[in-house]
């Protein structure tokens, strides 16, 4: 029998409803992060905010004292990012994206590290980090005098790519501010990393947060290639799909998969969110022309606009002089009355969340 065909707006709502944006949910930071496999955190305020379109009445207090205490961890993980994940997805899913992070150091400094010694490199950068966290380029400078060919920066990659390093607090500590200063995973936490996690699980992990899902989308997300074989092998155990184009889509059996016209509240999605970059056909968030708009040249991804479920805008904030709070918005398309009144009032809610007490709050929704 063939599999059924799921329709843009099905996958849609399915990918929704796993990434908890169909309702806020009462779930404590460390649950919701498991559930979505960790969130992306090359800032400190995005998961807050992530967070924030999620959780049923989120304070980022929590949040923060668990950075703090090492229940949740800023570590590289998928794709060779920085993401917010629970101190036990720390231990157990990083070396299963080992080896995308080491593929990552070779495609961007293989030929600059061409006879360093990995095993010296590590015990060097470990000695070192133990002695006291660092900076990336202190390290890199550290690493420096003693392969004074090479270049500190790269060598300050290798071991950030060797060695699970964690970017330790004030960092990602909401309301606070601090360079990205790394120490050794298993010491700031006081835990070894697990051994019983493989590709495998992460790929279930992948498809109960993302799916249904192609082959492809997986190893976006994860940043690990050869991933056709392992899915082949969960075949047995998975449901099966088609998009409208025909490309073939596994997931869980019993994950969610509300109706394609389940109503989907506006969110106001976080910038870096996962829900934006995990999947290598991202037609089922928003339209193929916007994505170029998204990504810009520097790296970064700015928060977006959901309405109907798909990306309908960008949204930014900005701190300005007199303490004010300034928070815009890119429209993708023309909204109705109630699409903008919805939005307004999402918006209302972020800034106020988001603005430092005693501040006030300009709102400019564009046109």
């Amino acid at each position: 029998m063939s599999p059924d065909v799921l329709s843009r707006r099905a996958l849609n709502r399915a990918l929704l409803a796993r990434q908890l944006l169909l309702q806020r949910v009462r779930l404590e930071p460390t649950e919701a992060l498991e559930a979505l496999v960790g969130l992306q955190a090359q800032a400190p305020e995005p998961p807050y905010l992530g967070l924030w379109a999620r959780l049923d009445g989120f304070e980022p207090g929590p949040l923060g004292r668990l950075v703090e205490d090492g229940g949740v961890a800023r570590i590289a993980l998928m794709r060779s990012t920085i993401h917010l994940v629970s101190r036990r997805d720390c231990l157990r899913l990083r070396p299963v994206v080992q080896p995308a992070l080491e593929s990552g150091l070779r495609a961007s400094y293989g030929k600059a590290l061409t006879g360093v010694p990995r095993a010296k490199l590590e015990r060097v950068a470990r000695v070192a980090l133990e002695e006291k966290p660092r900076t990336s380029s202190e390290l890199g400078r550290l690493l420096a005098e003693r392969w004074p060919d090479r270049s500190p920066q790269a060598l300050a990659n290798a071991a950030r790519a060797w060695l699970p390093l964690l970017q330790i607090p004030p960092r990602g500590v909401w309301g606070r501010s601090g360079r990205a200063v790394h120490a050794p995973a298993d010491s700031f936490l006081g835990a070894s990393f697990e051994d019983g996690a493989g590709p495998d699980d992460l790929a279930l992990r992948y498809l109960g947060s993302f799916g249904p899902a192609s082959v492809a989308d997986v190893q976006q997300w994860s940043g690990l290639t050869g991933l056709r074989e392992i899915l082949d092998r969960l075949r047995p155990g998975l449901r099966l799909f088609r998009d409208e184009s025909g490309q073939e889509l596994f997931d869980l059996p019993d994950a969610p998969r509300p109706h394609a016209d389940t109503p989907a509240p506006v969110r106001l999605v976080a910038p870096f969110d996962n829900l934006i970059l995990s999947h290598a056909d991202r037609t089922r968030i928003m339209d193929d022309q916007h994505r170029s708009r998204i990504a810009t040249l520097n790296g970064m991804v700015p928060g977006t606009v959901l309405l109907d479920g798909f990306v309908a805008g960008l949204w930014r904030t900005r701190r300005e002089s007199g303490k004010t709070l300034s928070f815009s918005v890119e429209r993708f398309r023309r909204w109705s009355k109630r699409e903008e009144r919805d939005v307004r009032q999402e918006a209302e809610a972020l800034v106020d969340f988001m603005r430092p007490e005693g501040w006030s709050a300009r709102i400019d929704l564009g046109r």
